[in-house]
């Protein structure tokens, strides 16, 4: 099927590559506005004249891709005219603050986003990211409160290590550029806070947790109906996500595109007797869409929910429609629709690529893998549908799982075959323990039968989990195996239902470049050579690289995380060494000189100095000593410490590096 022979799918495209463009210019709101509508207008002046002809369609095109890059603009907060930072305050400011979404907790705080609706009594737009103190004695902020806030913002700081997760980035993709640490000491509540339709939604989904509490479920099946129900995934364990996450069904419990399909199919079963009155077929559909909205909102109203429900609204409109082939149709136009209304954003969003990866997938390919076999058995048969789906959702969603994860559970089908068909039973049910609930007339057999189903559910998980002989770890895997794997894929599939020399070139091609690109990536791997010293917290590590081995020098007996995994990853690192740290080294015929907590080092000329574990020296004296050119200080020192040295080094003129502030330090 020729996808781009539909005019959605392809408007959807030059969107999407507008999008794309549009965030790598990060033009101006007059610019890209300027240059959209004079598109507009060309193109309104084509039409005039000939509506058929091939400059018109060409000129739409470019049109939908100036919209593209005017929608991301209009829609990056800074922006906005009355965006926060817009404002140029010198001293603490006053902010007003009302909380927009609760984030998990980590070790040190708790964490939100919250809208600022002032600067010194200044109105203002904009999100920042609040991090508040833990504090037993002070309970959380929900959803609408609003606080006044005397104290500064700061910025997201970039990564302090090469590969490390891009936070700073990923919060710019949500139009979040700022973030502020606060205790309960520096801000007051305010009363009578206005309701959004946010803050709604949290006070229901409060309501129902706090009826689910009272009942008697476990807490790791209370966690997990909250996710599957709620999308609620604060409370769940460590170890439960690990073990989703390594079997392969870590989106049974992220709320979204899986979950809102089969309330959709459940919908459509329970409301068929609607059809046999008059119009009945439309009142279905516009029942169905209205309650897959109450759901949206009994959720929450999370970004990814959103998503889901709107793209599913397209979907439910296909199955009016009846057409199979309007499914491409549908499936573009709410994905034009969410980039183009909700937020341009979302297409750099996991969540997004998976969803709509998945469901292009079995769209495009359940049908054919149907028609490779056609079993009598009826059980057989619906085995046979169930992992159908599952290879075809797994195929659509792999390059984008191996570039994001960097692994693959071999054994998906088996949790998807085991759990898939009970996730319309435990949603059916779920949202009648629910409804019970709310009425206070939930009776315990029902939660006793419900709460040894998700345990049920979690010992299957659990135990495909713990198969590591079938989960593909730390595969290395960049964007152009990512674009190639899915030209691959493509190439596989066209090839398969019809052969011909041209779909037969274009698969060999696709496989040739992806070997070619993985043979080079690999072989320049080989021939990369670097000493460096990565930011790493109460531990000193000096990394030298050769190739595809990192020889690791540290005081510590275990390699930090991020040089085992993301590095290890990024890098193609097959084999790590730990070595001791010892206080003098030569790179390049350049000494570095290590001075730890003892404060000893040997009376020598050196080029590098780095000071770790806070040693007690008088810096001055150092440096008249050793004459070195840079001096460098790890994670492992004290603040005080580091301030003080580099302050000494300002004096005399030396380039002070602190990990802390400017990231890893790569010797010349």
């Amino acid at each position: 099927m020729n996808l781009l022979k539909f005019i959605p799918i392809k408007l959807t495209f030059f969107l999407v590559l507008g999008i794309l463009l549009g965030n790598y210019l990060d033009l101006s709101i007059p610019i890209s506005g300027g240059i959209t509508l004079l598109a507009i207008l060309f193109m309104g002046f084509l039409f005039y004249r000939n509506k058929n002809s091939t400059s018109f369609g060409l000129m739409a095109l470019l049109a939908t891709t100036c919209i593209g890059v005017f929608a991301i603009s209009l829609w990056k907060p800074k922006n906005q005219s009355n965006y926060y930072g817009h404002i140029d305050v010198k001293d603490t400011p006053v902010l007003k603050l009302k909380i927009r979404e609760v984030l998990k907790s980590n070790r040190y705080s708790d964490r939100y986003i919250a809208l600022v609706k002032s600067v010194n009594k200044q109105p203002t737009s904009g999100k920042i990211l609040l991090n508040i103190s833990s504090d037993s004695l002070q309970p959380r902020l929900h959803i609408d409160q609003e606080l006044m806030v005397y104290d500064k913002l700061s910025k997201v700081k970039k990564p302090l290590n090469q590969h490390q997760f891009n936070f700073k980035d990923y919060l710019e993709k949500i139009g979040i550029y700022n973030q502020l640490y606060s205790d309960k000491t520096r801000f007051v509540l305010l009363k009578n806070s206005s309701t959004s339709i946010y803050g709604f939604a949290a006070k229901q989904r409060s309501k129902i947790i706090a009826k689910l509490q009272k009942a008697r479920f476990g807490k790791d099946e209370l966690s997990v109906i909250k996710a599957l129900l709620l999308g609620d995934r604060n409370d769940i364990s460590e170890n439960t996500y690990d073990n989703y996450k390594n079997a392969g069904a870590v989106h049974i419990l992220a709320l979204s595109g899986l979950h809102i399909g089969i309330l959709l199919l459940l919908l459509q079963f329970l409301l068929q007797p609607l059809e046999k009155l008059p119009k009945g077929r439309t009142l279905k559909l516009i029942t169905i869409v209205i309650l897959l909205w109450c759901f949206a909102l009994l959720a929450g109203f999370s970004a990814s929910i959103i998503r889901a429900v709107t793209m599913f609204s397209f979907v439910a409109y296909a199955l009016y429609l009846n057409r199979p082939s309007n499914t491409f149709n549908i499936l573009a136009l709410s994905m034009f629709f969410i980039l183009l209304i909700i937020n341009p954003m979302l297409l750099f969003q996991v969540g997004f690529q998976m969803s709509y990866a998945a469901v292009f997938a079995i769209v495009w390919l359940y049908p054919l893998l149907q028609k490779l076999w056609f079993p009598k058995n009826i059980i057989i048969k619906k085995i046979w549908q169930l992992l159908s789906v599952s290879i075809a959702a797994q195929l659509g969603v792999l390059p984008i799982s191996l570039f994001y994860f960097h692994q693959f559970p071999g054994l998906f089908f088996v949790s998807n075959l085991l759990i898939v068909p009970f996730l319309g039973i435990i949603l059916g049910v779920g949202i009648l323990v629910i409804c019970l609930a709310l009425f206070n007339i939930l009776p315990d057999f029902i939660v006793s039968f419900y709460n040894s189903l998700i345990a049920f559910i979690n010992s299957i998980i659990a135990w495909v989990g713990q198969q590591e002989t079938f989960l593909f770890k730390n595969i290395s895997f960049d964007a152009p195996q990512l674009l190639l794997s899915y030209l691959v894929i493509i190439g596989l599939v066209i090839s398969g239902t019809k052969t011909t020399y041209k779909r037969l070139s274009f698969l060999l091609i696709s496989i040739l470049g992806l070997q070619i690109w993985s043979l080079y990536t690999s072989y320049e791997s080989t021939k990369k050579e670097s000493l460096f010293i990565p930011h790493q917290s109460k531990i000193s590590t000096i990394a030298n690289r050769k190739g595809k081995y990192l020889e690791v020098i540290t005081n510590s007996r275990t390699v930090d995380s991020y040089l085992d995994k993301d590095y290890f990853i990024a890098e193609r690192i097959e084999n790590i060494t730990i070595k001791p740290l010892y206080n003098s080294y030569s790179f390049q015929k350049q000494k570095i000189l290590v001075v730890d907590s003892s404060g000893v080092y040997p009376t020598q000329k050196a080029h590098y100095i780095l000071l770790t574990q806070s040693p007690k020296l008088n810096l001055d004296r150092l440096i008249d000593t050793t004459s070195p050119s840079v001096i460098i200080a790890d994670g492992s020192n004290y603040h005080s410490y580091i301030n003080r040295w580099k302050t000494t080094c300002k004096k005399r003129n030396l380039p002070f590096h602190y990990t802390g502030e400017k990231g890893s330090f790569y010797f010349e």
